[in-house]
This record gives structure tokens, C-alpha cells and sequence, in this order.
């Protein structure tokens, strides 16, 4: 098996690379960025100068100092020959240590002796500890799976020349990596957690939830039930974990009877309450009468409103709740609590902040030479795309913005958008109707213009990291997705298009506007107290979920114009057309709004254009949900091929998928099924080394 081509960037100042990771230093907040692999190279030919070259990787084994130079010395192979043209004199490898956030450096120099150290956020050396390694490795394997991609390569889009790897390949590696969790384990909230969760705890950071992605990933479940048994002996709020890991490998029974009794013990522990909810819900979606489905969903109802005591500023709690009572078709109910979502800015993971490159060399081998997949990266940025697909705000939500538009567009797809603005007023006062007590009760002025759902259309919003938009006062005047004016019917909530190129889509009801909580808390108070008890004790719509009705209608109303263009341009047997790019984009939104068979449409339509990496896994989950074997495996051979291409060996998704398949088909037949697609050996020979590595890591050790 050939090794991926290496990356490299040709830094203009030498060591700057490595100067700017360390004046970054004392701004990282997470797992910190991928490993740094620095080389400084002299040209053979006479009277050439030193030149620095750099990139990153991830998966590397940074147990020790000697591991870190043998990976520098694999990269100098290639330059023995009469087709070299550079030697190396010396290379740095640079490795974040986020629990006593340093940077645990080995510099290599040719020929001489191997120097490790560490680099403090001050930009201070210190000596490198045998308990500094411990911490420094487990970071490594941790940030291999946050920084993998899942297929769509958007993370291998994100961060220029990142080589990849696979940091636990067989049970040795296995054993180290759950050898040094073990023993930090009950440090793990140092590292920080998912956007998601508040306050990191003991069950919840991002050791966690590495530890529960690799056993989800590699089905090593016997390995994570050992390993969470040993630490529950210790505290009692590991019982999540445990449950979580029996739930995986289908060992229900016990799984249940482990959080049962771990509640005894802590019957507010909102972790375990949350899931339990969880599981409950699951077995309700699951259950076999209508009267089953209930008792499950009541027993789900009292954990989770439970755990939203237990910790009321935690984002999960309340959300789970929420899908609780969308489960129970208890709309109301859904967009009260929805509503009272405690909502936190998005924290990205660390990147790495590099100076501006003097060249890059992004090289190719002829092992991934695939014509569709070479092809994407150049005519990716040369297709035409319509400005209103570009500026969907919901497509760059992230964190708890984007669970709660989930549970939003849920409700749309069950209930449907009408019901959902009906819903939302019995629940919320609206504006019309405050400004109208208002005007009852004394003649004051409301300002009609500053509320949510308007700021949120007009002007020019920003995008903040979590996605939620926020806009100035401007006119009334709304685009459709070409760019042409919105009409306003004065006397209707909908809006329709002044220009209708292909048939006048359908109309979509506007949402109107809830009232601007920090307006309605303007002024006497006791006037409001009694201007709101004739609203029936209604609530105040927060302003990020105003805005998130908005953005929905946005969304739904390109959907309805793209779905109603389609239908009348097939009634006339003519062909939609629309570039590659906007396919995407359709697909996209397509799924967002939970509408699969028109996301697998829009994306078939991308990759018959040109290949896409994100239409392609798009496609992939629909096909692993209709349990298409062939479809599975034509599509993961494809999306394996291009990783590789983009020097990644690594993805928990794509693993999990080839590991799925060859234990529901058998890897005799998945082996058959990549040979009969017909595609060049060398990206056969990819896939049959990415399938040879799954199965012989599933049917070895414990887990056999």
C-alpha cells in the first residue's frame, strides 16, 4: 500500500511557521489545532538557499519523542535517488498538549540528536515529562477524530494540506489509547466540550466524547463496556457512559438496569435522566401499538422534564424535552419549551493561523487518479451561483442554532408550515395583538419596525459564529431568489414574486411578527402586567427563535419556488436546468427541510454534472437507510478515493460504514461487490485496504 503524497507549503520567512503556532499559543480553547510538521530543506544544486516547508497531520502516534522523529524520518525517503533535488537539514514536529496547554515539541536535525521540550502559552521551553507525553497522546488520538472528516469534505476543505491517519489501527494501539483515558480520565473536563454543553463535567467534555465516537466507530463496544465498568466503580455518573455504550452493542436489558440503579443512587443526575429520555424515546419510535408508543413517551416525558430541572441552563436537557413533545405530537407544548432553550454562541474548533504561504504544492498519486474526482476542484469555483442559494442563513448554523432549527423544520415536515404560524400564535403574543391592547390601554406609540423576524430580513445581516443574524432598520422591500422586488399585499401575509419566469410559484404565508420581548418590557410595568393577562397569559417569543421562523420561511419559500419550477417545467417536457454548485445547494436545503427523496434528486443532479464529495455522502445516508448494499459500496469507494486524494487515510464515518456492511453482508461479498464496479484496480486496491483494515480490526481482540 502506497502512503499518501505529502503536502507541502513553502513558508516565506524561515521558522515562520513555527513562530506564529507559538504566538497562537495563548488563544486556543479546545483540543487545539492539528500537529505542525516543519522541514527545513537545501536545494542540491550549488548556491541555493534554505528554504522552510510545512503541513499539518493528524493521527500520528505522539506517545513519546521517538515516535514523533521516526514520522519525520518517512518524509525524508524520498529524497535518496537520482530524482532527488532537496535534502533536509533538520525538522520540527509541533503537538498540542491541551490539558496543560502546551506545545510538546521533538527537533530532528540531519544528522545529530533527537531534542524534545515544550513551549508554554508565554513561548517559554520546559522540559518534556513522561506526564506531559501520557497527556500530549491522548490529545493526538482525540483531535484524529475531532478533525476527521465525515465524508463531505468540508473539514478537509477547511484546513489546507492536512495528512491524515488512523490513530488506532489494532488492539495494541487500542489498549494504549484506553490505558491513557483511564488514567485522565476524571481530568477530561479540562479539555473543554461540544458548543452544545454549558458546563464540561465528568461525563461530558470532549475526552467523552471521543471515547463514545471511536466505539461507535470501530463496534469495539466490549472494549468501552470494560473500560466504563472499571471508572464506574469510582463515580456513579459514569452509568451514562456505560449505558451508552451497552445501548450500542444491543445490550439493552442491562443498559436499562445500569441507569436504573445508578438513579437510585443520584436521582437528579441530568446526564443519566437525559439518557434515559433518550432511550425511552428511541423504543417509543420503535413500539409496536399506539398504547405502547404512549407509556413510552409518558415514562420519556417525566426524564426529561426532570433533567431540565436538574440543570436548567444546559441546551440538551431542553431540547430533548422539546422532542419529547413533538414525539407526542404536543405542539404547543414543543414551542413553549423550544422556546425557553438556554441558546450559547458557537465555539469552533482551534485552527491553525498560518502567515501567508510563498508556494503550495498540493501533489497527486497515480493511485487516486479517478477522471470525475480530479476534475471537482476546478470546476467547483468556475460554475455560476444564484445570490439567494448563497445567502440561505440556515445553512450556516451550527452548535444549539442549529439542533433547535432542526427540531423547527421537524414540526414543519409533520404538521406543516400553516398549522406551525397558528401553533405560533396561540403560544406567543404577536404584534399586532400587543400593539393593539396596547393602544387600549393608553395612546402610546409602538415601534412597528424593530422586532426579530423584520431585522432579521432586511439590511445587510451579519453572520455571527453561531450563525444568528442580526440587521438595522431599512425598507420594506424583499428579493426573491433571483434578486427581483417582493410585492406586499397589503391585506395578506403572503408574499408572491413580481416576476414569475416559469409559472407563478406557490403563494407561502409570511410569518407574521411576535413582539419584540425587550419592547414589551418597556414602560409601566403594571400596565403590561395588565394588557398581558387579556392575552390569555401568552409568552414572549425570544428574539433568536423570532428569528429562526424567518430564516425557516426563507428556506421554505426557495424550496416551494424550486419544487413548483420542476413540476411546470416536466409538465412541458423541458429540462430544469441549474449549475452543479446550486444542485448542492438545492440538496442541501432539500434535506434540511427533511425532504429526502427531492435532496437525493437535487444531489444526482450535482454528480451528473461533476462530482461533489458533500451530494455524494448526502446520497450515502439515504442508501445506508434503505440498506442498498451495491449503491452503499459504489458510493463509499468514491468518497474513500477522494479522501485519499486530499491525503486522508482516515474518516469515523466512512469506517463505520465499510464496518456495517461487512457485518451485515459478510466481507467475502463486500469484497466481491467493490471488485464488480468496474473501476480502475488502483482505486479498487484503495478500498480493499480501507475494508481489509476494518475487518480485521473488528474480528480481533474481545470484540470477535
Amino acid at each position: 500500500m502506497v502512503a499518501p503524497a505529502v503536502p507541502e507549503i513553502t513558508e516565506d520567512v524561515l521558522h515562520e511557521a513555527i513562530d506564529t503556532r507559538t504566538e497562537s499559543l495563548v488563544s486556543l480553547r479546545e483540543l487545539g489545532p492539528p500537529d505542525l510538521v516543519h522541514l527545513l530543506k537545501q536545494p542540491l544544486r550549488s548556491g541555493g538557499k534554505p528554504i522552510g516547508v510545512y503541513h499539518h497531520v493528524t493521527g500520528v502516534d505522539a506517545s513519546s519523542s521517538a515516535s514523533l522523529a521516526a514520522y519525520i524520518n518517512t518524509l525524508t525517503y524520498k529524497e535518496f535517488g537520482q530524482a532527488a533535488t532537496f535534502k533536509t537539514l533538520e525538522g520540527t514536529y509541533c503537538c498540542y498538549n491541551a490539558f496543560s496547554r502546551v506545545d510538546m515539541r521533538v527537533h530532528a536535525p540531519f544528522p545529530g540528536s533527537v531534542e524534545s521540550y515544550c513551549v508554554d502559552e508565554r513561548g517559554e521551553k520546559r522540559k518534556a515529562t513522561d506526564e506531559l507525553w501520557l497527556e500530549t497522546y491522548l490529545c493526538s488520538v482525540l483531535r484524529a477524530y475531532s478533525y476527521a472528516d465525515d465524508g463531505s469534505g468540508d473539514t478537509i476543505r477547511k484546513i489546507m494540506g492536512v495528512r491524515r491517519f488512523n490513530p488506532v489501527t489494532n488492539t495494541e494501539t487500542e489498549h494504549r489509547f484506553l490505558s491513557a483515558a483511564e488514567q485522565l480520565f476524571f481530568r477530561g473536563w479540562q479539555l473543554g466540550s461540544d458548543s452544545v454543553v454549558q458546563v464540561p463535567n465528568v461525563v461530558s467534555n470532549h475526552l467523552t466524547t471521543g471515547l463514545l465516537k471511536y466505539f461507535q466507530t470501530t463496534g469495539r463496544y466490549a472494549s468501552g463496556i470494560n473500560l466504563f465498568q472499571k471508572l464506574r466503580s469510582q463515580n456513579v455518573e459514569v452509568a451514562s457512559l456505560l449505558a451508552k455504550v451497552l445501548f450500542m452493542g444491543n445490550e439493552e436489558v442491562e443498559g436499562a438496569r445500569v441507569l436504573y440503579e445508578a438513579i437510585k443512587e443520584s436521582p437528579m443526575d441530568y446526564v443519566m435522566l437525559d439518557t434515559q429520555a433518550e432511550f425511552l424515546l428511541k423504543k417509543a419510535q420503535m413500539a409496536s401499538t399506539p398504547e405502547q408508543k404512549e407509556q413510552r413517551l409518558r415514562m420519556a416525558l417525566g426524564c426529561a422534564d426532570r433533567s431540565t430541572i436538574a440543570a436548567p441552563s444546559e441546551f440538551g436537557t431542553w431540547a430533548r424535552l422539546a422532542q419529547v413533545y413533538v414525539a407526542m405530537e404536543d405542539w404547543e407544548n414543543a414551542l413553549t419549551i423550544l422556546n425557553s432553550c438556554p441558546m450559547f454562541t458557537y465555539q469552533d474548533k482551534d485552527s491553525p493561523v498560518m502567515p501567508e504561504a510563498r508556494d503550495i504544492n498540493l501533489p497527486t498519486l497515480p493511485e487516486t487518479r479517478l477522471d470525475e474526482i480530479d476534475s471537482e476542484p476546478e470546476s467547483r469555483y468556475s460554475e455560476q451561483v444564484d445570490p439567494s442559494l448563497l445567502n440561505l442563513r440556515a445553512s450556516s448554523y451550527r452548535g444549539t442554532f442549529k439542533q433547535a432549527y432542526s427540531i423547527l423544520t421537524e414540526m414543519t415536515a409533520k404538521i406543516g408550515w400553516d398549522q406551525l404560524l397558528k401553533i405560533r400564535s396561540n403560544v406567543f403574543v404577536m404584534e399586532d395583538e400587543y400593539r393593539t391592547e396596547k393602544q387600549d390601554a393608553a395612546p402610546t406609540t409602538f415601534p412597528a419596525k424593530r422586532n426579530a423576524s423584520t431585522d432579521a430580513l432586511r439590511g445587510t445581516p451579519e453572520n455571527t459564529a453561531n450563525g444568528e443574524a442580526s440587521g438595522e432598520d431599512g425598507d420594506d422591500e424583499e428579493v426573491d431568489e433571483t434578486g427581483e422586488k417582493l410585492q406586499r399585499d397589503p391585506d395578506s401575509d403572503s408574499v408572491t414574486s413580481t416576476l414569475a419566469p416559469n409559472g407563478k410559484p406557490e403563494d407561502l404565508e409570511r410569518p407574521s411578527s411576535a413582539v419584540d420581548p425587550e419592547e414589551a418590557k418597556k414602560g409601566d410595568n403594571e400596565t403590561d402586567e395588565e394588557h398581558f393577562s387579556r392575552l390569555n397569559n401568552k409568552r414572549l417569543c425570544e428574539r433568536w427563535l423570532d428569528s429562526l421562523f424567518m430564516v425557516l420561511y426563507e428556506d421554505l419559500r426557495v424550496y416551494t419556488i424550486w419544487r413548483t419550477q420542476m413540476a411546470q417545467y416536466r409538465a412541458q417536457s423541458m429540462q430544469y436546468k441549474k449549475s452543479a454548485e446550486e444542485w448542492e445547494i438545492l440538496g442541501s436545503l432539500a434535506e434540511r427541510l427533511q425532504h429526502l427523496d427531492e435532496a437525493v434528486e437535487a444531489y444526482r443532479a450535482c454528480l451528473g454534472i461533476r462530482f461533489s464529495p458533500r451530494a455524494l455522502a448526502g446520497i450515502l445516508k439515504v442508501f445506508e437507510l434503505n440498506k442498498s448494499t451495491r449503491e452503499t459500496v459504489a458510493a463509499t469507494i468514491r468518497l474513500v478515493t477522494w479522501q485519499y486524494r486530499w491525503y486522508s487515510e482516515f474518516s469515523p464515518e466512512l469506517f463505520h460504514t465499510i464496518r456495517t456492511l461487512i457485518e451485515d453482508e459478510g466481507a467475502v461479498k463486500v469484497r466481491s461487490i467493490i471488485q464488480a464496479t468496474n473501476l480502475p484496480q488502483n482505486v479498487l486496491d484503495l478500498t480493499h485496504h480501507y475494508a481489509a483494515l476494518c475487518a480485521t480490526f473488528r474480528s480481533s481482540g474481545t470484540d470477535g
